[in-house]
């Protein structure tokens, strides 16, 4: 497992992150406080040019932490629109199987409501040996149903039967977009460098307190806010590790309406 992979895993559970960042930070802190101890005054221009670098780190990681937190709920909310897309094509392509002949019409409608099954498993999984038995699934299932509307197609190339072949090719491609959307997460470069600025802000926070004679425990408000900015960041950007996740509620909404009488 390569450095990517364990980051990878890291950022898919959240209050993991949360506790090694309020321990990381905090330990960044105290030691910013004891470089202070060696440095018992400073010149009133060196003090002066320290507390600007100092507002500009904190500026710079109040943006990147807002920026990643809008890169992270961007990604969410696209997961969400692919799910509702992902419900109307498939329920889209349940009407148009009328078109098809009566038998390959009942076909095709039995494979729907087995693929809309895999569908909401595959929002709903958790471990990743389920992810992989509903994603084999889905595959077979796909090739089922392509299959299912291509033949008839075929055998009588006629507008309708078009039309319930284009309505396939858009299922099997909201799935596909689907997949991409739970796949674009925020770049692990993106997650060093903001941890590489809230460390350095946190070190030159405490350097601060430590010259200002400050109270210890502000040492710790600092790396408390930022972790629990990293815990949220983490847990949108996670599709299956985090509590905020998408419910797939068009899709189950749609099972229930083609499984009723």
């Amino acid at each position: 497992m390569n450095a990517e992979q364990v980051i990878t895993r890291l950022i898919d559970e959240p209050w993991l992150v949360f506790v090694l960042s309020v321990i990381g930070l905090s330990l960044a802190a105290w030691i910013g406080k004891l470089i202070s101890r060696r440095q018992p005054t400073l010149e009133a221009k060196v003090l002066e040019d320290f507390r600007v670098i100092e507002a500009a780190t904190l500026t710079l990681l109040g943006l990147i932490i807002g920026f990643s937190f809008s890169m992270a709920l961007n990604r969410y909310d696209q997961r969400k629109n692919y799910e509702e897309t992902e419900a109307n094509a498939i329920g889209t392509e349940f009407v148009r199987a009328d078109l098809l002949p009566a038998a390959d019409a009942a076909k095709v409608r039995t494979l729907l409501r087995n693929y809309l099954e895999q569908r909401v498993r595959f929002y709903e999984a958790m471990g990743e040996q389920e992810l992989q038995q509903i994603n084999a699934r889905t595959a077979e299932l796909q090739s089922a149903l392509w299959s299912a509307v291509q033949i008839p197609a075929m055998q009588q190339p006629n507008p309708m039967n078009a039309l319930a072949v284009a309505g396939m090719n858009d299922v099997l491609n909201s799935q596909g977009y689907t997949q991409a959307a739970w796949w674009n997460r925020i770049p692990i470069a993106g997650w060093v460098f903001m941890a590489a600025i809230a460390v350095a802000a946190n070190v030159l926070l405490g350097f601060s307190a430590g010259y200002a004679k400050a109270s210890s425990g502000l040492l710790l408000i600092l790396p408390l806010v930022v972790s629990i900015s990293l815990l949220l960041i983490a847990d949108i950007d996670s599709p299956r590790g985090g509590h905020i996740r998408v419910i797939p509620r068009n899709l189950v909404s749609l099972a229930q309406s083609l499984h009723a009488p």
